[in-house]
């Protein structure tokens, strides 16, 4: 079956909003920013990265938060390399990605590998520093069969009010199995019927100072599995 790709408008011709979802990409004030405060920071990383550790999202999009996980990691000077798994239901193409990253200079200067594989149709592939592997479907039937566990998950659909298939509580508790012992999640939306999910699956749930801004965004640890 032809995977569904992502229907774009773009805004001031550099910010891709999704027509499916009426929703930005990233945040129109500094996306890699948002990213480094929300998803790594929210998984207290670098500080936790080591050989072999494993972060899952929901919601590849334009790659920005794959390509910010490899600048902390370089910049940790961490040895080995990590694993990144995402979701993904509607691929970006690889053009609509490069012209999107080129806000971003230093994620687009590392985005070379991941664009040309992308381009060619692979979306499993493997650099020295990492080993990326994109699903493409419905996380809701995808994500069940994944046979990995997260040390770190970036939550990173599109806003819970427009997209709520990727916050639904059934996707949340896969989210939760999915995860391995003191794994952690982040993300940037502070909705109570995903904060609830994520603690009745297991999490340790917390309201934290948002991006900018977004005065909340929401991070836990996983305690138990239900």
């Amino acid at each position: 079956m032809k995977n569904q790709q992502a229907e774009l408008e773009w805004r001031e011709g550099e910010t891709p909003i999704s027509r499916k979802f009426d929703d930005p990409y990233f945040s129109l004030n500094d996306g890699l920013a948002e990213t480094t405060h929300v998803f790594l920071d929210g998984n207290e990383l670098p500080a936790r990265f080591c050989d072999g550790f494993q972060i899952a999202e929901l919601g590849f999009g334009t790659g920005l938060n794959l390509l910010a996980a490899l600048l902390a990691w370089r910049k940790s000077g961490q040895s080995g390399r990590f694993r990144f798994t995402s979701f993904e239901a509607f691929p970006m193409a690889a053009d609509d990605m490069e012209r999107a990253l080129a806000a971003f200079p230093e994620a687009l200067s590392v985005a070379g590998p991941m664009l040309e594989e992308i381009a060619a149709g692979n979306y499993q592939f493997e650099t020295e520093e990492l080993i990326a592997d994109i699903i493409i479907g419905d996380a809701r039937t995808t994500l069940k069969d994944w046979n990995g566990a997260a040390d770190a998950w970036f939550l990173d659909g599109f806003s819970p009010a427009k997209n709520p298939e990727l916050w639904e509580p059934h996707l949340m508790a896969e989210v939760a199995q999915h995860t391995a012992p003191n794994g952690t999640f982040a993300t940037y939306t502070a909705a109570g019927f995903v904060r609830k999910s994520l603690a009745e699956s297991g999490f340790a749930v917390e309201r934290v100072k948002g991006f900018g801004r977004k005065r909340h965004m929401t991070i836990g640890k996983l305690e138990s599995k239900t």
